[in-house]
């Protein structure tokens, strides 16, 4: 399909939490909590008062049952008018790009004028269950009413019923091909022929180059987070400023043991965050005199197999840039998910294929090369987290900062999701040529 005129929808401002890296407990904050701190932020440096929010977007997928329709619970606790609508999305890891895109649909239909979009989770605070025979149990518990019939259901009880189910885990497996994210990994692997050492080649960059923006203090999205103890957050937790080739290699597999490639080094690193992003209309952008950071061209969504879930990426940005009429040589910087080297990995073979894109797209030739020094150039989720419903709207704020920091105009954001999909953005910086 090509691309129709639509009314532009522009990135005012952004901001994103440090990612605090999970540490086998819940964590100081939920996902309400993380968002909230970074939407007071961000409001408080524009000069937009409450009413002015036509609606509020928020992605996750790590659910919190106190926080049931996390949007919402957002918008209020931010300082936000009863009056503004309030809703979420949840597209798994581009829980937060679905955000974006929902708001900038809705502006572009003129629902709304200016939208407070982005995402939230605090995964280290996934819910553990009950399983199937526990549950089973409660109930018939509850529906004894005699003290013999009560009796006879405590007797009924094993110790192998409290084995808790881990919802994080379950939710990071695909009830379709039944296979973890990880061992999708793998499979792209395999495909490609992607060997450790490359793995480990690549998520060792991801580090060095995540240390290297914050020693340049490019980061600059990111605003202090303070949880109930009082300990203050500045920087992302995940960087590993010792990491060697020497140290990745000595990991064992993760997700296919013995003989697996795909660790926990260079695999992304469950996290807590939130990051958001204000979009406005052209008469939003006069009206309150508002500032600009770069433009949303065009989004993407495609999807493939569940078991190679990873190349997702491919199927979102070929298609975007077919629509848009431009080739990978036209974009200047790339922010692709490191769900897994791997998958990055895969998804720079898959592009630079000609079998590929001709069995998949229909392409004469080769759909091209992502240059390493324009992909993901302050590193990824390898090195700083991936706290799911955050990422898709962490990696567009990136890029447009990227933009406007090295001078670039076009930029594409992308992802992997599990279930099979791929998302991609297409921004423009304003003011860059």
């Amino acid at each position: 399909m090509k691309k129709s005129s639509q009314p532009e929808v522009y990135i005012v401002d952004g901001a994103r939490s440090p990612f605090i890296k999970a540490r086998g407990k819940p964590g100081p904050l939920s996902g309400a909590d993380l968002a909230v701190q970074v939407c007071q932020a961000l409001l408080a440096r524009l000069p937009l008062s409450a009413r002015d929010i036509d609606e509020v977007i928020v992605g996750s997928a790590v659910s919190n049952p106190d926080e049931t329709n996390v949007a919402r619970v957002i918008a209020l606790r931010s300082g936000l008018s009863n009056h503004t609508p309030a809703w979420s999305v949840q597209r798994n890891c581009a829980s937060g790009l679905q955000a974006l895109d929902s708001g900038y649909q809705a502006i572009q239909l003129h629902r709304s004028e200016i939208v407070l979009a982005g995402g939230t989770d605090a995964m280290s605070q996934g819910p553990i269950l009950y399983n199937a025979q526990m549950v089973n149990w409660l109930a018939n518990l509850a529906m004894s009413k005699s003290f013999g019939a009560k009796c006879k259901t405590y007797s009924q009880f094993r110790p192998s019923m409290l084995k808790p189910v881990i919802g994080l885990l379950r939710g990071l497996t695909d009830p379709i091909c039944g296979l973890t994210m990880g061992q999708t990994a793998e499979i792209i692997a395999y495909d490609f022929a992607i060997q450790r050492a490359d793995m480990d080649a690549y998520a060792c960059q991801s580090h060095q180059r995540l240390m290297a923006a914050q020693a340049a203090q490019a980061l600059t999205e990111i605003v202090p987070l303070y949880d109930k103890q009082g300990h203050v957050y500045l920087s992302d937790e995940g960087l590993r400023a010792d990491t060697t080739l020497e140290k990745l290699a000595r990991l064992k597999p993760a997700y296919d043991k013995p003989f697996g490639a795909v660790t926990a080094g260079n695999s992304s690193q469950i996290s807590d965050g939130a990051a958001f992003l204000i979009l406005a209309s052209t008469e939003a952008i006069k009206k309150h005199n508002l500032p600009v950071i770069a433009k949303i061209r065009d989004v993407a969504w495609g999807a493939l197999n569940p078991a190679v879930m990873g190349l997702g990426p491919v199927h979102a940005i070929v298609p975007l840039l077919q629509r848009n009429q431009l080739s990978l040589t036209d974009i200047d910087y790339f922010e692709i998910n490191e769900a897994f080297a791997a998958q990055v990995l895969g998804c720079t073979k898959a592009l630079a294929s000609a079998e590929y894109c001709h069995n998949h797209f229909g392409s004469a030739n080769a759909c091209g090369t992502l240059p390493p020094d324009r992909l993901n150039v302050d590193g990824g989720a390898i090195a700083l987290g991936h706290p799911i419903g955050a990422t898709g709207a962490r990696l567009v704020l990136h890029l447009a900062q990227t933009l406007k920091q090295r001078q670039g105009r076009l930029g594409i954001a992308s992802l992997c999701i599990g279930g099979g999909q791929g998302g991609a953005m297409l921004i423009e910086s304003v003011g860059n040529s």
